[in-house]
């Protein structure tokens, strides 16, 4: 038997905390801060459910929908085909090289309107050494053309390869030089011919030549 009372003469427990019973303003508030706590363990409990289901989400779009493409560069393209299906739009040759069985292309694009009323002709290959070479042919071009095609690099040394003579446009010094690291520039009858991208010299040449060899006779 406790030595202890346990209700008062009221016959209300006694708290043991305060030795007396609660008065009702004090149990109000008890239950009242009960209430409270167990609402604020629900939120915290719904936050930590909604952060984990948009993680999910996340997860999910990252692995399955927006999947990126493995390496650098898009899916390689038919260029060969494509220079065939836009040849009748134009009437200057459109080039269309034949590079080492190591490169793939991944850009073929015929531009017909655009603001500077130059038609473009643009291809991009994947060299055997996993870097970007663009051809950019730019039909009737102007000087202003070719200076946005370079990023307004000064002209240097000429070149000559596969024939042809390129005039060389180095940026490769430059803080952030992006695709364009270096370019070669030449004409052919109507067409001006831009090649650029970050790869080494001996691949540029390599892709000058093989552009010499299909438009001269």
């Amino acid at each position: 038997m406790s030595k202890f009372p346990t209700h008062d003469e009221q016959g209300r427990p006694i708290v043991a905390e305060l030795g007396r019973a609660e008065t009702p303003e004090e149990t109000a508030a008890r239950k009242a801060a009960a209430t409270a706590r167990h609402r604020g363990n629900r939120s915290v409990f719904s936050l930590i459910f909604a952060l984990l289901a948009s993680f999910g989400i996340v997860a999910f779009l990252v692995l399955v929908v927006v999947r990126p493409d493995a390496g650098p560069t898009q899916q390689p393209v038919d260029y060969l085909a494509a220079a065939a299906d836009a040849q009748p739009a134009v009437d200057e040759p459109l080039v269309a090289p034949i590079v080492p069985a190591e490169w793939y292309a991944n850009r073929a694009r015929l531009a017909t309107e655009t603001a500077d009323g130059v038609i473009r002709w643009e291809l991009g290959f994947v060299t055997a050494e996993t870097q970007y070479l663009a051809i950019t042919q730019g039909i009737d071009a102007n000087p202003s053309w070719i200076a946005d095609q370079v990023l307004d690099a000064p002209a240097g040394p000429s070149v000559r390869l596969g024939g042809l003579d390129w005039t060389s446009y180095d940026r490769r010094d430059v803080d952030d030089p992006g695709n364009v690291e270096f370019a070669l520039v030449t004409e052919i009858d109507g067409s001006t011919i831009v090649v650029s991208g970050t790869a080494a010299d001996t691949e540029f040449a390599i892709l000058a030549q093989a552009i010499g060899k299909e438009v001269l006779p």
